[in-house]
């Protein structure tokens, strides 16, 4: 990771975003099913630890980007704030609210945040810090539950889902994944591998040029290649790759078969998806090249697009209204640092050293 890449003004204005929304109500989407009058509740009733940024999964990776960025950055000048804010919602009354709500509705957010969920936690609990461990208790029953209601909806799944949006299949899976090999549970790894794996590894000449699909914040085809590298070795990765885009140039500037979303309308919440587009897609292009060998011909080529979705992304239009301020920083982050990689911050590690990975 390059030692630029951390502009500590660009990070604060990260954590502002979140700091300014994980306590704010309203505006609130309600994906809520009614059942009766009585669950015409407020969504600080609802959900009090997870009610802010316009829905919960979007306070839930919040959340997640507020204690990775404590992680990387103990000192920095939002750190203090940050450490208050997210003490205010998770709280063991909090969380218990939280639990029953969902398994009251083993679907509710399935499987986008819930996955999201198990990253916070998992981030939690990696944290060498008297604080992530008392959050990551704290958060470990609802844990349960959600690991729970993924797992049967994974059983339950007949087909993977392909789009672009929350409920794709894959994308979903590879935090989940990572999960399972942080807390070290097979069971829940072995389930994944194979479910992916008879959805996706026959998958031969897929249609990138048709994307983005609408109004995408993930990317179907780089989600499922990014999935695949995560337990496959990179032999039988690079194989699977050819056989998936065959397209896929082995000239390194020949980059003109996938260029970044701008949004037009960056103050529509649909349109804003755009700038997620662009950081994802460059978090999934650097793990596809991850998972590859070292000498592998594609990777060079592979590596200029990712730059070049890295630096549009890391300029979003969308922070300049709350249709992207709430959400696309936890975006930015995750690829600062370098999450989906395995990257850890060093012990004692200054602004702008690199982080070790696992």
């Amino acid at each position: 990771m390059k030692s630029d890449d951390f502009d500590l003004k660009a990070i604060a204005q990260f954590a502002r975003c979140a700091l300014g929304c994980i306590h704010r109500e309203y505006p609130r989407v309600h994906p809520y099913q009614l059942e009766k009058e009585a669950d015409l509740m407020s969504p600080r009733q609802l959900n009090p630890a997870f009610y802010g940024c316009l829905d919960w999964h979007s306070a839930v990776h919040s959340h997640w980007m507020l204690v990775r960025l404590l992680r990387w950055f103990p000192d920095a000048p939002f750190a203090d704030e940050a450490r208050e804010a997210i003490a205010q919602n998770l709280t063991p009354e909090a969380i218990a609210v939280e639990v029953n709500y969902l398994k009251d509705r083993p679907r509710f957010e399935c499987p986008y945040g819930l996955a999201w969920l198990l990253q916070l936690r998992a981030e939690c609990a990696e944290w060498d810090d008297p604080l992530g461990r008392q959050w990551a208790e704290i958060l470990h029953p609802l844990e349960i539950v959600a690991v729970n209601n993924l797992r049967q909806w994974l059983l339950d799944l007949e087909y993977p889902n392909r789009s672009g949006f929350h409920i794709q299949t894959a994308f979903a899976l590879g935090l989940m994944w990572d999960w399972a090999i942080s807390t070290q549970n097979s069971d829940f790894s072995a389930l994944i591998k194979t479910r992916a794996k008879g959805f996706y590894e026959s998958d031969r000449d897929y249609p990138l040029h048709l994307e983005p699909l609408g109004c995408d914040f993930l990317s179907p085809t780089l989600a499922e290649a990014d999935l695949m590298r995560r337990f496959l070795t990179a032999e039988e990765f690079a194989i699977w790759l050819r056989d998936f885009l065959p397209y896929l140039p082995e000239i390194p500037d020949d980059i003109d078969w996938l260029h970044p979303v701008i949004p037009s309308n960056p103050t529509d919440y649909q349109e804003a998806h755009f700038d997620g587009l662009n950081l994802s897609r460059a978090w999934m292009l650097e793990g596809i090249v991850a998972g590859l060998p070292p000498d592998d011909p594609r990777i060079l080529n592979l590596r200029e697009v990712a730059i070049v979705h890295r630096r549009v992304g890391l300029e979003p239009v969308s922070l300049c209204d709350y249709a992207g301020s709430h959400w696309v920083g936890s975006f930015a982050v995750y690829l600062l640092t370098g999450r989906g990689l395995g990257m850890k911050p060093q012990r004692h590690r200054g602004h702008g050293e690199e982080g070790d990975r696992d």
